[in-house]
C-alpha cells in the first residue's frame, strides 16, 4: 500500500458524512456533474452514499404523501441568523440561543443532513443510528449528537446541490462550488433553486416546531442581501474573533472534520492559502452588504467578550434586538453555562512570525474593524 494511501486519515470511515442524507436522484445528478470522478480510495464511501440515497428516496416519497400539504401551508417567521466565519464561535453562540426553547427552535444535526425525510424518520433513526455520530465534534470538544443544533447549510446543499460545501467532497472542483458562498456570479435560476430548497426546509422546521428559527451557517455571512430578499425583517447577530486564533483553528478543522467527507484526495499543501482566500471572500461580501440590514435588526458580538461574560453579553443581545423574555430565560441559560464548567478549548502552537505577518496583511481590514492588535 502506498504512503499516499496510508496518509489518508479516516479513509475507511463512512460515518459523519453529510452526503449520507442525499436522495438517489440528487446523488446521480451530483456524480454526473463531476463526471463520476470519485477517487478509487473512496469508492467504498460512494457505495455507502449510494445505498443510503436509495433508502432516502423511499422515505422521501412517504414523507411527501404524509406532510407536503401541511408543510406548504406553514408560514416561516423572520429568523435570527447567527453570522461569522468558521471557528469564530458561531456554534457556541447558537448553542446559547438554542437554550431559549420558549422562543426559538433550531435545526438539529439529524434534520440538517436528512432534510427530505426527517419528519417521518427522525424519531426512529436517531435511536437506531446514534452510534454513527461521535459524542464530540471532530474539530473541537463541543457536544455533538443527532439532537444538537447544526448548520442549516447542509439542508439546501443536499436539496439543491448549490453550496460551497460540495467543494469539500469533490476537492478538485472546489473553485466551481466556491461560487455558492456569495452567489454573486451564479445564474439567477441557480439562485432560485437554492432559495426554493432553503425555504422548503425552513417550512418543514416551522411546521414541526411552530416557533421562530435560529439559523447558523458561516456561508450566510456572505449572503446578507439574499437573506434579506427572503426575510426583510430577519435579525442578524455576527460574531467575530481574533484572526490569529481563527487561522490555526480553521487549519485544525481541515485536518479533522474534513477527512470524513472527501471523495477526492485533498490538496493538502494548498489548504493554508485557500483559508486566506475564503476568509477574504466571505468578509468582503459581509462588509459590503451589512449596511443593508435595517436598524434594530443587527447586533454584533465579540467572542472574547462572550467568553468572559456570557450572561451579560446575552442580555445585551436580547436588549439590542428587542427580544422578549430574557428574565424568564436566565435560569435555563445559567444551567447550560454551568454545564460547560469542565469544557476545554483546543490549544494551538503560537503562529510563526512569517504566518503572523502574512495573516496581518491579508486580513488587515478585520484587525482594523474589530480593533485586534497585529
Amino acid at each position: 500500500m502506498s504512503s499516499r494511501t496510508t496518509n489518508l486519515k479516516h479513509r475507511w470511515n463512512v460515518s459523519h458524512n453529510y452526503l449520507a442524507g442525499i436522495t438517489a436522484d440528487a446523488w446521480g445528478r451530483l456524480l454526473r456533474e463531476n463526471h463520476f470522478a470519485v477517487d478509487p480510495v473512496y469508492w467504498h464511501r460512494a457505495g455507502f452514499i449510494t445505498l443510503t440515497s436509495l433508502m432516502n428516496s423511499r422515505a422521501r416519497r412517504k414523507e411527501q404523501r404524509r406532510f407536503d400539504k401541511a408543510v406548504g401551508q406553514a408560514k416561516v417567521a423572520p429568523p435570527l441568523f447567527v453570522l461569522g466565519h468558521w471557528r469564530t464561535g458561531t456554534t457556541h453562540l447558537q448553542y446559547l440561543l438554542a437554550q431559549d426553547t420558549d422562543q426559538f427552535a433550531c435545526a438539529n444535526t439529524y434534520q440538517a443532513v436528512n432534510p427530505h425525510t426527517f419528519l417521518c424518520t427522525e424519531e426512529a433513526f436517531t435511536r437506531r443510528f446514534a452510534w454513527l455520530v461521535p459524542r464530540k465534534r471532530p474539530m473541537d470538544n463541543m457536544a455533538l449528537s443527532f439532537q444538537t443544533p447544526q448548520e442549516d447549510e447542509f439542508a439546501p446543499c443536499l436539496m439543491s446541490l448549490r453550496s460551497p460545501y460540495l467543494g469539500i467532497s469533490f476537492a478538485r472542483r472546489e473553485e466551481h462550488y466556491a461560487r455558492y458562498l456569495t452567489f454573486h456570479t451564479v445564474p439567477r435560476e441557480e439562485v432560485e433553486e437554492w432559495k426554493s430548497a432553503f425555504m422548503w426546509f425552513l417550512k418543514k422546521l416551522t411546521f414541526k416546531y411552530q416557533r421562530p428559527l435560529v439559523l447558523k451557517s458561516p456561508p450566510h455571512s456572505a449572503r446578507i442581501r439574499l437573506l434579506l430578499e427572503l426575510f426583510p425583517e430577519a435579525r442578524f447577530v455576527p460574531i467575530h474573533r481574533n484572526a490569529y486564533t481563527v487561522f490555526p483553528s480553521f487549519r485544525h478543522y481541515f485536518d479533522t472534520a474534513m477527512w470524513y467527507t472527501y471523495l477526492h484526495r485533498p490538496d493538502l499543501p494548498g489548504i493554508d492559502d485557500r483559508i486566506i482566500r475564503r476568509y477574504n471572500v466571505l468578509y468582503d461580501a459581509f462588509f459590503a452588504e451589512r449596511s443593508l440590514i435595517p436598524e434594530g435588526q443587527f447586533h454584533e458580538v465579540a467572542f472574547e467578550r462572550l467568553e468572559r461574560d456570557p450572561m451579560g453579553e446575552m442580555q445585551r443581545l436580547y436588549e439590542s434586538l428587542r427580544l422578549p423574555g430574557f428574565e424568564q430565560f436566565k435560569p435555563k441559560l445559567r444551567r447550560y453555562l454551568d454545564s460547560l464548567a469542565d469544557y476545554r478549548k483546543n490549544e494551538f502552537a503560537e503562529l510563526d512570525p512569517v504566518w503572523r505577518r502574512k495573516i496581518a496583511r491579508a486580513w488587515q481590514r478585520s484587525f482594523d474593524e474589530w480593533r485586534y492588535a497585529t
